[in-house]
C-alpha cells in the first residue's frame, strides 16, 4: 500500500512511517497540509493519514480541499483533542475514520488496511463467477437471475473473496472488513458464517474452500 501521512511531530511521523515501512508499505511524509492536494493528483495513494494540528491550514482544511477537488480516497484523521464536536466535524467533513493520540501503532495500521479494503469494495461494481453474480451497487448476489438472501456481514465478506477469486484470504483479512467484528465474533462464529454462506452460494457452480491454518479460497467449481 501506498500511504501519505501528513503530522507535523517529527518523531511521531517518523515512528509511524516506520512501521508502516516494515510492512512493506510505501509512505511518504509531510508536515503542513498546503501540499496534499497536489500531493494526491501527482500521485496514488491508497490512504491518507491527516493529523488534525497542522501548522498552517489545518487537518480539517487540508480535508476539505481534498474533497472539494473530487478525492475518494480513504482518510483517517489523527487529534490530541478528544472532544466530540472535533470528531464530528472531521466525520462530517469527509473523513472516513478518527484515531485520538496517543494511540498504538497496531490499531492504526489495522485501521487503514480495513479503510483501503472497504475502498475496494466500494470502486467494484458487478462481480461474476460462474453462475454467481454480485451486484455491489443494489448489495444484491444473484445465481443466475434468482436473487440469494443474504446478511449485510455475509454481503460484505462475498464481495471481497469475489475480489480476491483464485487467492487464499485469511481470517484477519475478513474481519477487518466488518466494525467490531473482533469483538463480537469467536473464530467459531466465522466459520459457522462462511459455512453459511459456502451453501448459498456453491449451488452458483463456485467452490468456498477453508484453507486449514490460513483461511479461505474462493474459485470456480471444478467440472462435474
Amino acid at each position: 500500500m501506498h500511504i501519505l501521512l501528513v503530522e507535523d511531530d517529527s518523531p511521531l511521523a517518523e515512528s509511524v512511517a516506520a512501521a508502516m515501512r516494515a510492512r512493506g508499505w510505501r509512505a511518504d511524509v509531510s508536515a503542513r497540509g498546503e501540499p496534499v492536494p497536489a500531493s494526491l493528483l501527482k500521485d496514488d495513494y491508497d490512504a491518507l493519514v491527516l493529523d488534525i494540528g497542522l501548522p498552517g491550514i489545518d487537518g480539517l482544511e487540508t480535508l476539505r480541499r481534498v474533497r472539494e477537488q473530487g478525492s475518494h480516497l480513504p482518510v483517517l484523521m489523527l487529534t490530541a483533542r478528544d472532544g466530540v464536536d472535533d470528531r464530528v466535524l472531521g466525520l462530517e467533513g469527509g473523513a472516513d475514520d478518527y484515531l485520538v493520540k496517543p494511540f498504538a501503532l497496531s490499531e492504526l495500521l489495522a485501521r487503514l488496511r480495513a479503510l483501503v479494503r472497504r475502498h475496494e469494495l466500494r470502486r467494484s461494481e458487478t462481480l461474476v463467477l460462474s453462475a454467481l453474480r454480485f451486484d455491489a451497487g443494489a448489495r444484491r448476489a444473484y445465481i443466475d437471475e434468482r436473487p440469494i438472501r443474504l446478511s449485510a456481514r455475509e454481503c460484505i465478506v462475498l464481495q471481497y473473496l469475489m475480489l480476491k477469486t483464485g487467492q487464499v484470504v485469511a481470517r484477519d483479512q475478513l474481519a477487518a472488513l466488518v466494525p467490531g467484528w473482533h469483538a463480537a465474533t469467536s473464530d467459531n462464529a466465522l466459520e459457522l458464517m462462511i459455512s453459511r454462506l459456502r451453501a448459498k452460494i456453491e449451488p452458483g457452480g463456485v467452490r468456498l474452500r477453508t484453507v486449514r491454518g490460513l483461511g479461505y479460497l474462493l474459485e470456480p467449481a471444478a467440472p462435474a
